[in-house]
């Protein structure tokens, strides 16, 4: 006879479904960057989005505070094999900021900017319809920096590394442009569920 409750094994056997192949349980949140986290202090915060768009923008971090927020909790895959389940976020969806900037029908990609020179590309598609966020708080606090504070892209459907730290700009293309991960051999898109880590994954 089990000791160990059903209720139990339910939880355990739920957190395993949520993994993606390949994947294992983090409880903590690693940290892992390409270089030193830069020192952007909010107030030195601006984020831009140009490209192929009827009306480029820019917000600084106080306006970003004054737009409609969203706390989404989703789980988040690293690139590394570790998950994360059930974070809680809050910032504002990349639906309100494309909304502003009107981006033109041509447009099809869009190649993400951080502060500290980092780069990654993702389909236009995949920023819309409730999919990303700019977040500046985790768990109810303030964004820290060694997690892409002040502000990051979450991306969660994707690989981490998609989701850029200390982000700094987008710019909509009509074809697609490598960033800094891709152009050394990650796979362009980076579906955590079809292990897309790797070019030819």
């Amino acid at each position: 006879m089990s000791i160990v409750s059903r209720g139990f094994q339910g939880r355990r056997s739920d957190e395993r479904h949520r993994l993606p192949p390949g994947q294992y349980l983090e409880r903590g949140f690693p940290v892992l960057s390409i270089g030193p986290t830069p020192d952007v202090a909010p107030a030195d915060w601006s984020f831009e989005l140009g490209g192929l768009v009827a009306a480029p923008q820019r917000w600084s971090y106080e306006d970003l505070l004054g737009l409609p927020a969203e706390t989404p909790t989703r789980d988040i895959h690293c690139v590394t094999k570790w998950s994360k389940l059930d974070t809680t976020w809050r910032g504002v969806s990349l639906d309100t900021l494309l909304g502003a900037a009107q981006p033109d029908e041509t447009a099809r990609y869009a190649l993400v900017s951080g502060f500290d020179g980092y780069t990654t590309n993702l389909p236009l598609a995949d920023l819309r319809d409730g999919q990303a966020w700019l977040v500046h708080e985790f768990e109810g606090q303030p964004l820290e920096a060694e997690h892409g504070g002040p502000v990051r892209l979450l991306v969660p459907h994707l690989y981490l590394w998609k989701s850029a730290k200390w982000v700094s700009g987008i710019e909509l293309l009509a074809d697609d442009r490598q960033g800094f991960w891709e152009r050394g051999g990650y796979h362009d898109y980076g579906d955590p569920w079809r292990e897309q880590r790797y070019q030819g994954d």
